[in-house]
């Protein structure tokens, strides 16, 4: 019996790997001026474009039901067990309705084996969970395995970004109006992170230059103390400015960093030009 691995649409998981380790993407939704998309059908460029026009604050929606009940049935079927890791339970009801879908599968298929677990994360540190548990399964590592690397990564992962405004986290009501105003005219930066779950204020900086200096230096700070596992450079609609942080922490690390895009379901939430830096260590955190 293989075991398949199921994550959603929000880890931004990048076509070569997803072909690679047979990955099964459940996508969750974007509703802009009254119109709605599968994240997985709409290009990052076109709904990015179409947000700076939007009459109304653009949404997002968990995966449905039936597409969870699909893809877990299909691997059943095939006679595999199924690891499912999702975006953070505090985000999202992704998880709770992955769980549902899971314990009605299980009145059917009683001898099925599916496991379900709580990234408490998003974007590319979900995906780095999955990549861990997809490298094991394709190592043919049993089930405790597979979701024990989960873990290891889960427990060392970090993700460090900036946004290139506060307007994002002012419409979705993550900040006040008039702390939005401030910020824009101190130029204040933020550097946000997830921390159980959520997303969290790390610390504020004047502009944004010294912002990405900084997640910059926090970045470097941890993986001389803790050792790199793996690492890769976030943006959201901001290629050319990612692509060169990405070459400038190459040069001090030795290490080649992927830049990969954000989609629109966190993006919207940040915001065009957010960049970021996302990680996990060998050795975890206190």
């Amino acid at each position: 019996m293989a075991i398949k691995i199921v994550t959603d649409s929000t880890s931004y998981m990048p076509d070569h790997l997803r072909d690679e380790y047979e990955l099964s993407v459940v996508s969750l939704g974007v509703t802009i001026d009254s119109e709605t998309f599968r994240e997985e059908d709409i290009e990052n460029s076109s709904f990015y474009d179409r947000m700076a026009k939007a009459k109304s604050i653009p949404t997002s929606s968990q995966p449905t039901p039936q597409e969870f009940y699909n893809v877990f049935e299909n691997h059943i079927k095939d006679n595999h067990a199924v690891v499912g890791i999702f975006l953070s339970s505090a985000m999202s009801g992704t998880y709770s309705t992955a769980c549902m879908v899971k314990n009605m599968l299980l009145e059917k298929y009683p001898s099925a084996r599916i496991e379900i677990v709580d990234s408490r994360s998003n974007c590319l540190e979900l995906g780095f969970a999955v990549l861990a548990a997809a490298r094991a399964a394709k190592a043919d590592k049993s089930m405790e395995e597979v979701l024990a690397q989960a873990q290891f990564v889960m427990n060392r992962s970090r993700f460090l970004f900036v946004p290139d405004t506060l307007q994002y986290l002012q419409k979705g009501g993550r900040i006040g109006g008039a702390a939005a105003l401030l910020g824009s005219l101190l130029q204040i930066r933020p550097i946000l992170t997830v921390i159980d779950g959520k997303t969290a204020l790390l610390s504020k900086v004047r502009k944004k230059e010294r912002a990405v200096q900084e997640i910059s230096k926090i970045f470097l700070s941890d993986i001389e103390q803790r050792g790199l596992g793996e690492a890769a450079i976030h943006h959201i609609n901001f290629p050319r400015e990612a692509q060169n942080l990405a070459q400038q922490l190459a040069e001090k690390t030795g290490t080649v960093l992927p830049v990969y895009p954000i989609g629109p379901v966190i993006g919207l939430h940040v915001g065009p030009g957010t960049l970021g830096i996302v990680y996990y260590t060998r050795e975890k955190r206190d």
